[in-house]
């Protein structure tokens, strides 16, 4: 049998993706063991080509789940025998259990990125098309990856490092492994030490009270400003619909200045009723803009019906407009809600009392020196998993809402 380009190129992907997940996956239980383990990517390389070979070299309709799982043991094979006997970097008498099963992870992970890669291509096929989607699955592959540790990795890294002790932390920094026997009153220390001596209830209902008004003003002006962008005639529509969102043309920074001189003067600086002047400003323009395309796909023969029965148009507006178009107003309210949770540059010029710091204010007082690390941690996972959760919640609204008004009609 002649092997073909998609053979050869097989290989060079199998190198790679042994190589990354090798690393990775040392990485992973470096983490979770907290054991002085070393990425071998070389050998990593080296098993990922060969098992490859050995995956790619069978036709596709002959490459079921037994070849598959005979790939992943030539990979631990290689792997092993390559490091000599030292998978992670450490000999297999020290955490034996441990590395064999991040091995195993490794070299099944390893050999299913490659089957994911070359699916439906064998030695033999030389397309320049079918070259051209293995490359694109491959780009699609490692995209996902990087992506999901650029997400993942500093998340999971807060959560560990939140429920360590100072202790710990200070004596082995890269080691996130958990005592689960210490309790749960241990592990949560640095959560109800932020609650009972940080005033982080205060921070969370200060946070809370300030994103829920904001979303509540934004809806109330953007609604019927966007309304009546898309669907009312009056001199100078097109181009206030065009310029709706030049006010972000003008950074924050340069505005923080001249408002905290203005609101000193008129007693608003050190006052929550200041921020929700200052955001719903910010957050106006860009619910301006992502209502108007939505109410501009909603058909306009609804709204004249209900005219014709007797509607006024404020009736028209409540009654059906507005119904048609909750996906777009939660996904508009989630995106106003996550800005304002998280604004910090208003509220760290603004906010001088600590009995009304926002979260995120609250959370920049626990960076000094006489603060904990883990009690820092423990701030900005209490900040990330409301937002999380609501978006989660709202991720349907969400997708429906940013795409329900790119088409018109």
């Amino acid at each position: 049998m002649r092997l073909g380009n998609v053979f050869y190129l097989s290989l060079l992907f199998g190198a790679c993706w042994g190589a990354i997940v090798t690393l990775l996956g040392t990485l992973l239980a470096l983490f979770i063991s907290g054991e002085p383990f070393q990425p071998k990517v070389s050998a990593g390389a080296l098993a990922g080509f060969v098992s490859a070979g050995v995956l790619t070299f069978v036709p596709p309709v002959k490459r079921q789940i037994g070849w598959v799982a005979l790939s992943a043991l030539i990979f631990l094979v290689v792997l092993t025998i390559a490091t000599g006997v030292q998978p992670l970097g450490q000999p297999l008498t020290h955490f034996a259990i441990g590395q064999l099963i991040f091995s195993v992870m490794i070299s099944f992970f390893s050999v299913h990125a490659v089957h994911l890669t070359v699916r439906g291509f064998g030695p033999d096929r030389e397309k320049r098309y079918n070259l051209e989607v293995i490359g694109l699955r491959f780009l699609k592959g490692f995209g996902l990856v990087a992506f999901t540790i650029a997400v993942a990795l500093p998340f999971f890294i807060m959560v560990m490092m939140s429920l360590k002790n100072q202790q710990l932390l200070l004596s082995n920094p890269l080691d996130f492994s958990l005592d689960i026997g210490q309790g749960a009153a241990a592990l949560f220390r640095s959560y109800v030490e932020l609650f009972t001596e940080y005033h982080f209830g205060s921070y969370l209902l200060n946070s809370a009270f300030v994103s829920v008004a904001t979303v509540a003003i934004t809806l109330f002006f953007a609604v019927p400003g966007a309304y009546a962008v898309a669907r009312l005639k009056f001199p100078g529509q097109a181009f206030l619909s065009r310029s709706i969102l030049l006010i972000y043309m003008v950074p924050m920074i340069v505005l923080v200045i001249p408002l905290y001189a203005i609101f000193s003067q008129l007693g608003m600086r050190n006052t929550l009723w200041g921020l929700l002047l200052v955001y719903p400003a910010t957050t106006i323009p860009v619910a301006l803009y992502m209502l108007q395309g939505y109410f501009r796909g909603i058909p306009a023969e609804l709204e004249e019906a209900g005219l014709m029965d007797g509607l006024n148009r404020l009736s028209v507006i409540i009654k059906i407009t507005l119904p048609l178009a909750l996906p777009a107003l939660a996904s508009v309210a989630l995106y106003v809600f996550m800005i304002a949770w998280n604004e910090f540059l208003f509220a760290f010029m603004f906010l001088d009392n600590v009995d009304i710091y926002t979260l995120s204010r609250g959370i920049a007082e626990l960076n000094n020196a006489e603060v904990p690390r883990q009690h820092l941690m423990a701030g900005a996972v209490i900040a990330t998993v409301p937002v999380l959760a609501l978006f989660l919640w709202f991720e349907r609204f969400l997708v429906a809402g940013l795409t329900a008004g790119s088409v018109k009609g």
